[in-house]
This record gives C-alpha cells, sequence and structure tokens, in this order.
C-alpha cells in the first residue's frame, strides 16, 4: 500500500461480496487482464520508435495473457462459466482524467496514459492483496498473493517509463494529482463482486 501511496485502502468486507460469487469475480478478473494486454499493445502501436518501451510491453502483453489464461483456467476447473465482457467503470472514470494529447503533445499523452496505467495496476495489486489475506479460499489466497506480485511489477514498469520519458513534465506532481483523483473515485466503489467495484 505505501509502496503506492494509495490514500485510500479496500474495506477487507469487499472481499465476502467477492466470495459470495466466485464465477463473477473470476469472469470480471478475467476481462480486466485481457484489457490490460491490450492496453499495452495500445502504446507499442502509439510508440513503435521507442525500442526499449515496446520490447518491454511485448512482454507484459504476454504476461497480461498468460494471467488470463490462467483465470479463464480457474473457470473451467470449478464448472464456473465464463461470461461475457464486463464494463468496468473504475477505469472508465480513471481514463477521464487523462489529459488527452493534441498535436505535438505525442510526449504528455505517453506519459498519461503510462500513470493511468500504473494507477491501475497499483489498485489492482492492493485488490489482490486485500484478497490473498482475506479470502477463505486456499486456493484463490495463494492464486492472488502471486499476481499481486506480478501487478507490482507492472506498476514498477508504467511509473518508471513515465519517469524516463517525462522529459519536461513534473511526472511526480501529475502522480500526487493522480493519487488525489483515485481516491474520490475509488470512494464509490467496494459494493460490487468485481475487481474494482
Amino acid at each position: 500500500m505505501s509502496t503506492f501511496r494509495l490514500q485510500l485502502p479496500t474495506d477487507p468486507r469487499w472481499v465476502a461480496l467477492a466470495e459470495n460469487n466466485l464465477e463473477e469475480i473470476l469472469t470480471d478478473h478475467a476481462w480486466c487482464e485481457q484489457k490490460a494486454a491490450t492496453n499495452a499493445i495500445y502504446i507499442i502501436i502509439n510508440n513503435s520508435e521507442k525500442e526499449d518501451l515496446v520490447t518491454d510491453m511485448i512482454a507484459l502483453a504476454q504476461e497480461e495473457m498468460d494471467h488470463f489464461q490462467q483465470v479463464h483456467d480457474l473457470i473451467k476447473q470449478r464448472g464456473y462459466t465464463f461470461g461475457r465482457e464486463r464494463k468496468d467503470d473504475y477505469v472508465n472514470e480513471l481514463a477521464q482524467y487523462m489529459k488527452v494529447s493534441g498535436k505535438g503533445k505525442r510526449l504528455e499523452g505517453l506519459v498519461e496514459r503510462l500513470l493511468f496505467s500504473a494507477m491501475i495496476e497499483a489498485r489492482s495489486c492492493e485488490r489482490f492483496k486485500t484478497l490473498s489475506e482475506n479470502i477463505q479460499d486456499e486456493e484463490l489466497a495463494q492464486f492472488y498473493r502471486g499476481l499481486m506480485e506480478s501487478e507490482a511489477n507492472h506498476y514498477t514498469l508504467f511509473i518508471g517509463y513515465a519517469r524516463k520519458y517525462g522529459e519536461g513534465i513534473d511526472v511526480e506532481k501529475r502522480w500526487r494529482e493522480w493519487l488525489d483523483y483515485e481516491a474520490t473515485v475509488i470512494a464509490k466503489y467496494g459494493q460490487k463482486e468485481s475487481i474494482h467495484g
């Protein structure tokens, strides 16, 4: 938690909601992993000249799809049905906060996308930690403990690239603004059986 400087911790009671409908939380989680892979591909498409970033985003997209497969396998093993894609209101609210890059503002647009991505990874990691520490299902507790470490690494990757490519941008100030905004957003969630709900 302190690593990410998130201002509002998840209420552990959210885990009880998740546990009451594991089919729903796992379906939602699988789609979160797919969207994370898509986000990495989006960054590649829009920043193809940045070799180091592209290399790391390829690896990230592959890892996110591997996580997608792991969650999908869990759904099948437990006899659940993998549902249709879920809308993620939390992520959509964060997306609205991104400063839209205009002509000559590609760098600012990249930094915004990286901070947006870091924010999602930070909250996902915090949610996985909360799940791993409070869920009664031992298999899922171990599963989410492992994923928590991956999400922390992804956060570090995104924030690191924001700092690297944020020349002329006060990235630390902007990250603090993202943290303040995220606290107002997440305060409205925590009552649904979804990863960010």
